[in-house]
């Protein structure tokens, strides 16, 4: 999934009306991407866990559970498109889209071929770490961590889509691997985005660089 944590410029309304400062605005909204990150981390590394530790896994049972993680991360995506105010959500929604579609039809797997599995779950590892590398030139921080996110999606992602004829074990052992790295990524992202939300407003531009 996709998180931001720009911070606004301008001032922004709060609940009760009343204008609400850019400093308080941004740390209100780095304290959400933290929650909504170690969140999607703590899912991730348990999809992870479940696939890697289960070593009779069925194709049938692999689809349906990446299926779920790829459906639950999109509906996350199009949540935070929809009432975030950051600059990206354009592409938030697009790839929330994305993950959603793909999430059913693995959830339906309406072919038995392996490859055919692989080749969508390995497309949207693709996706996530290609937009995930686009948008690490506007996430202040976190730059570094999110650089290293989208290089091990995208790797993953090529492993699973240049080989056809790649077993069910093996797809398995991978998909699991990449879960559980892409948890520990985005756990260092939280860290890095608590880390720019409790430092003083004079070392954040430097942070972000």
């Amino acid at each position: 999934m996709e998180t931001h944590t720009g911070q606004p410029e301008t001032h922004h309304r709060g609940t009760a009306g009343l204008t609400e400062p850019p400093a308080d605005y941004a740390a209100r909204a780095l304290t959400w991407s933290a929650w909504l990150l170690g969140i999607m981390a703590l899912l991730t590394l348990a999809f992870g866990v479940v696939i890697l530790v289960e070593p009779s896994i069925t194709l049938s049972t692999l689809a349906v559970l990446v299926g779920i993680y790829l459906l639950v991360s999109g509906v996350i995506d199009l949540a935070w498109a929809i009432f975030g105010s950051h600059e990206s959500r354009g592409l938030v929604a697009v790839f929330g889209v994305i993950s959603v579609v793909l999430g059913v039809l693995l959830i339906r797997h309406p072919t038995h071929a392996v490859s055919a599995v692989g080749l969508l779950i390995g497309l949207w590892l693709l996706a996530a770490g290609l937009l995930r590398l686009v948008r690490t030139f506007f996430e202040p921080g976190n730059r570094i961590w999110s650089f290293v996110l989208a290089v091990v999606e995208s790797g993953f992602g090529v492993v699973i889509v240049s080989d056809p004829n790649i077993g069910v074990k093996t797809l398995a052992l991978i998909i699991g691997i990449a879960l559980i790295v892409t948890a520990i990524s985005m756990g260092l992202m939280v860290w890095a985005i608590l880390a720019v939300r409790n430092a003083p407003a004079d070392s954040v531009g430097a942070a972000g660089a």
